[in-house]
């Protein structure tokens, strides 16, 4: 399958060109970016072509992945998809409920697959463990914890949009990828607080009857960072392990569940709708954070 790349900066370099470049059933056709240079420098690197023109890009491929901002990513995936472009989107899928409805029309409109790029759903222990706690009946309550440390220690991904957005759009939908296969989805946004830095604090109920907590920041020490999900119910306790072999063969999985979902015409668990509920239930808590009521329906 033909694909292209959208997007020249950290992320793009370090996990989504390498990605391209090694998988098996890809080939990678080209990189488009908003800094042409950039974009020359890192299709060089990899031995493919550099697109000025993005509606070139999208003629020539029969597939993106996007390595872009959200509020540029969302615009550009509506693009892509009515070029007939099947997605391979990263989180969050746009920084707007309202965006992000509207590259889920435009997927579903131009009949293309599309899968969003949550880290942890595509590293194989972790995803085990998920599915395996998600056939548990009886949870009462669970906790993430999503802790950075982007701007307090040097990190090339202390970025314009993170800064304006923070860990809540950052990190939280990592939080929610996990917790909503395991407890169900969001009916309400209980509270919502700020922290230290950009850290947030989010209280969520779920459809099931469930509760969790959310304590997510960029900004912590860098000795403090790391990610943790603790559940509580009838079955005891259980913790996500830690483990994962890194971004790139994790976004090459991404890449396979892209695939699967081309050639069988089923929707991967993390496609576009689900991208478009995170989105959702982000843009709720962010609500009661500037004063609202939070409702996630």
């Amino acid at each position: 399958m033909r694909t292209g790349l959208l997007g020249t900066g950290p992320w793009a370099r370090m996990a989504h060109a390498p990605a391209l470049s090694g998988h098996d059933e890809l080939e990678f056709a080209g990189v488009w970016g908003r800094r042409p240079e950039a974009a020359k420098e890192l299709a060089e690197l990899h031995g493919v072509r550099a697109y000025d023109d993005v509606d070139a890009l999208l003629a020539d491929v029969d597939a993106v992945a996007v390595a872009l901002p959200p509020q540029v990513q969302a615009d550009l995936a509506v693009r892509a998809a009515r070029a007939g472009c099947h997605l391979l989107l990263d989180k969050p899928l746009a920084p707007t409920a309202e965006q992000g409805r509207a590259v889920v029309e435009a997927a579903r409109a131009a009949g293309v697959a599309s899968v969003v790029f949550f880290t942890t759903r595509f590293q194989p222990r972790q995803q085990a463990w998920i599915a395996e706690q998600a056939a548990q009946r009886g949870w009462f309550t669970a906790r993430a914890q999503w802790l950075g440390a982007v701007f307090t220690g040097e990190s090339p991904f202390a970025t314009p949009w993170r800064r304006e957005k923070g860990a809540l759009w950052d990190v939280g939908p990592h939080a929610l990828s996990v917790l909503l296969p395991l407890l169900g989805d969001v009916r309400r946004v209980t509270a919502a607080a700020y922290g230290p830095g950009d850290t947030v604090y989010v209280v969520l109920d779920h459809a099931g009857g469930a509760s969790s907590t959310l304590t997510l920041s960029l900004t912590a020490p860098p000795a403090a960072a790391g990610a943790t999900v603790e559940l509580r119910g009838e079955a005891g306790v259980a913790v996500l392990p830690d483990g994962g072999d890194g971004a790139v063969p994790a976004l090459m999985r991404a890449a396979d569940a892209l695939l699967a979902a081309v050639r069988t015409g089923r929707p991967h668990s993390c496609d576009a709708a689900f991208g478009l509920r995170v989105t959702e239930i982000l843009s709720a808590a962010q609500e009661v954070l500037d004063g609202g009521a939070g409702r996630a329906d």
